[in-house]
């Protein structure tokens, strides 16, 4: 009998990963603690702030926004069970940074100055964008 020498082995399986290409990362700009409006979606118009940013999977996780019904079993005798309400990650296309000076939503540079430090600029005002308080 002949062996079959393109067949992969487990130890191959293990070494690669095949789907490392897949995950194409995205430089957001977003932080956690700002101030964002929704663009899409069943929440459009919905302001709220950012509780969570997701960089490999280009998501945030927005308070009051995206709200999804979850069945939950007791894990202890005192815990209580049941359908609870919690938000869901939205995609970062879909959300804009809320511009500090006139609240309306914009679109966010980076400026660096000459001593290299690096700040984010709203596009609409011009203005520098806080850094968010953690």
């Amino acid at each position: 009998m002949r062996v079959l020498k393109y067949r992969k082995t487990a130890k191959d399986r293990l070494t690669t990963n095949r789907h490392a290409g897949n995950v194409v990362r995205v430089k957001i700009k977003i932080r956690k603690g700002d101030t964002v409006k929704v663009l899409r979606g069943n929440d459009k118009g919905k302001e709220g702030k950012v509780l969570t940013v997701f960089p490999k999977t280009n998501r945030v996780l927005i308070e009051g926004v995206n709200i999804v019904k979850r069945h939950v079993r007791a894990r202890s005798a005192e815990e209580q069970g049941g359908i609870i309400q919690k938000e869901a990650p939205v995609a970062v296309s879909n959300v804009m940074l809320l511009d500090p000076k006139s609240g309306a939503a914009t679109r966010v540079r980076i400026r660096v100055d000459a001593d290299g430090t690096r700040e984010r600029i709203a596009v609409k005002s011009g203005d520098a964008v806080a850094r968010p308080s953690r």
